[in-house]
């Protein structure tokens, strides 16, 4: 069942009700400390804890975070190995905090590219967050923007093909009804910690309207107060949908 909220639109307008964020930084914050990329990576998971709390607190309804893409295969398989590591303990040691403080907790992206032993916790952890009316934390594991699009359409095509659906039946509301988000309004606010300004094959569907924030900060620094910047910087921002100005302004004052 998709979960609506009240469409964010106009000047000033009320805080985001869905962030993503793609977490960048990690590596390069233990290098400048001269210490290993890993220990940066399991810093990133304490700075993870910090925004999921903050967010919870706020009127953030979904966080969906993006922790590994399908292009990081491509890191030296020690890393990645390591990175498999520290996301099953975090998981072991982090589903019980989100069960008691009420997050319901999702992944997207392919899963058959993980251990049956990865795969197996991943299944565990949503199972034992389902019922949880909180807030809804969205984690992004071997995922990319072109594969959702990819199983997307697969999907759509084997519905219509089983007679579930006509050709004729397909428009952007249907097509969106499939995505890995499918179920949730699509991000307010993107937010894009260590420098880079790309998006880099995330969300490419649900981002079309979406604020972008970049900031130079390297994630394990993004705390809590660096998170109300970028919302108080998204309340600044005039969201228009396709409308002028003035149209807005009008909207505002009906």
């Amino acid at each position: 069942m998709k979960i609506d909220f009240e469409q964010n639109m106009g000047l000033g307008a009320s805080a985001p009700k869905h962030v993503a964020i793609i977490m960048d930084g990690n590596g390069r914050w233990a290098e400048r400390k001269g210490l290993l990329r890993i220990a940066g990576h399991k810093s990133g998971v304490e700075t993870v804890r910090e925004i999921v709390a903050a967010a919870g607190e706020s009127e953030v309804k979904v966080l969906t975070l993006f922790a590994f893409s399908s292009e990081n295969w491509r890191r030296p398989e020690t890393e990645v190995g390591l990175l498999m590591e520290l996301l099953l303990t975090a998981l072991r040691q982090e589903v019980k905090k989100l069960v008691r403080n009420n997050v319901r907790l999702r992944f997207i992206g392919g899963r058959d590219a993980f251990a049956p032993k990865m795969i197996k916790s991943l299944i565990e952890a949503e199972a034992a967050t389902v019922n949880n009316t909180g807030l809804n934390l969205v984690i992004a594991l071997n995922y990319g923007g072109r594969w959702d699009v990819a199983q997307a359409a697969r999907r759509l095509s084997e519905d219509v093909l089983a007679g579930r659906r006509t050709p004729d039946q397909i428009n952007e509301s249907v097509v969106g009804q499939y995505m890995s988000l499918g179920e949730f309004p699509e991000p307010d606010l993107f937010i894009r910690t260590g420098g880079e300004q790309r998006i880099s094959n995330f969300l490419l569907w649900q981002l079309a309207y979406t604020e972008l924030y970049f900031t130079d900060i390297l994630w394990p620094d993004f705390g809590k107060q660096e998170l109300a910047r970028a919302i108080e910087w998204f309340k600044s921002r005039q969201r228009r949908f396709g409308r002028t100005g003035q149209q807005i302004k009008q909207m505002g004052h009906a």
